[in-house]
Order: C-alpha cells, then structure tokens, then sequence
C-alpha cells in the first residue's frame, strides 16, 4: 500500500488531536481565570531500518498562554483577582502545592477556604480555616479578617493571609487537573509581599472565542485536506490493481 497513505493518516490524526485541544480553549472561554493551551504540528521523521523516506505529523502542546485575562467586578466578598502578575496558593487532590488564579473562593462548613473548583486555598501554615463570621474582609495583601458570629461590628478578628506567590512562568507546567505545578526539581517559592488583590472581582479567561472559532474552521479544513489525500492514495491504489490484473 502507497505509504502515503499512513502519511496523511498521521496528519488527520493529529490535526484531531489538536482540535481536541483548541476545542478545550473554546469551552473555557467562560471559565473564570483559565490560562489557554498552545498547540502546534512538527514534522517527524520516521526512523528505523534503511533510510527516513517518510516524514509524519505531530501535535505537541508547547506550553501555556499565561496572559492575564480582563478584570470583572461582581461585588462578593470572597471573588478575589490578583492586580497585576502572580498566583494563589492552592492545595491540589494529591496534597502538594500547586497555583491557580481563578480568585471564586468560598468557604465549606467546616470551615476551609476553597475554590471554586474546590482546593483548599494555602495560607501561612498551610490551609485556610474560617470560623463562623457575619462578614469576611481579605485585604489586597491577602490577609483575612472576620466579624465573629454575633460579635460587635466593630470587632475585627485576623484569621491567616492567603499566600500569594510569584515564581519564574519557565519553571510552571499546566496538568491535567488545570492547575498551574512546578516542574520537577524546583522548590516551591516563598510568599510575595508585593502582589496584590482587589476584592469583589474576579480574573475571566484569557481565551479569545472569535480566535478560537477561526482555528477551528482552519483545523476543520487542514482534516478535509488530509482525507482528500487518503482518497486519492486509495485510487491511485485501485487504479494499479486493476493495471496489473490486465497484464
């Protein structure tokens, strides 16, 4: 069979793959403080016995789009979004330290300062525990201050500081669980006193919809081009079996 064949095979494949993940920027373009992934095709030559006559595609996902995305106020008190560059300190599903910015907090019954995707917001010594309060303030360095249920107004408890963090974008990876990791080997950074919140607000998505769906309509052809070659080769195919039958 013409290798050929297996040639735009690869390249439809891939291009699935990468609409796949364009598909995930698009249905997050909502999604409060998502960061958007990279997709690109590389050629790859295939290697093993004789020489590489072949050159396959590959999707590889090169990184993370680490813009931050437009400012919304919506006036709750536990909507926090970070002023300017760094990440809250969240505690992820395995225990470890991870960072996200996505600032919808809220507090469980028990007590524990979450997100909304539901991991623990860190604070000085580990997660946040919140007792029962009629208001809660976090200032813009990050510290959480309560009125205690039935307390005077006037009466302010500090109860942690949410760590705020800023390490090198080099040393970050996005996993699956969409959360921002450090790559392996690099220490988790110390809090930063210079990184600010405002209150009341919350970061959107830095996915451009409109950039998405022109990728997607690009991707969708680049597919076509690829089955069309496929079809071809089969002809080509076909018309050769039915030139040898006659001879």
């Amino acid at each position: 069979m013409d290798r050929s064949l297996f040639v735009a095979m690869s390249g439809a494949k891939q291009t699935m793959l990468a609409q796949t993940s364009n598909a995930n920027n698009l249905a997050n373009a909502q999604t409060t403080g998502f960061k958007s992934d990279f997709e690109q095709f590389r050629s790859m030559p295939v290697f093993g016995p004789g020489q590489p006559t072949r050159v396959y595609a590959m999707t590889e996902r090169p990184g993370t789009d680490l813009t931050p995305g437009a400012l919304q106020r919506t006036g709750r008190d536990l909507d926090v979004a970070i002023d300017g560059g760094g990440w809250l300190a969240v505690q992820d599903k395995t225990g470890n330290e991870a960072y996200t910015r996505a600032g919808e907090l809220r507090v469980t019954p028990e007590g524990f300062l979450q997100t909304g995707a539901g991991d623990a917001v860190i604070g000085d010594n580990g997660p946040i525990v919140i007792p029962q309060a009629d208001k809660i303030d976090i200032a813009t360095d990050g510290t959480i201050s309560i009125i205690p249920t039935g307390s005077d107004a006037t009466t302010l408890l500090v109860v942690g500081r949410v760590k705020l963090v800023k390490p090198d974008n080099k040393d970050l990876e996005k996993l699956n669980d969409g959360l921002m990791h450090l790559k392996e080997g690099i220490d988790a950074p110390i809090a930063d006193a210079n990184i600010s919140l405002v209150q009341g607000t919350l970061e959107g998505s830095n996915v451009s919809a409109v950039a998405a769906m022109v990728e997607m309509i690009e991707l969708a052809r680049n597919y076509e081009l690829q089955v069309k070659v496929m079809k071809t080769a089969d002809e080509n195919s076909g018309a050769a079996t039915k030139l040898m039958q006659m001879s």
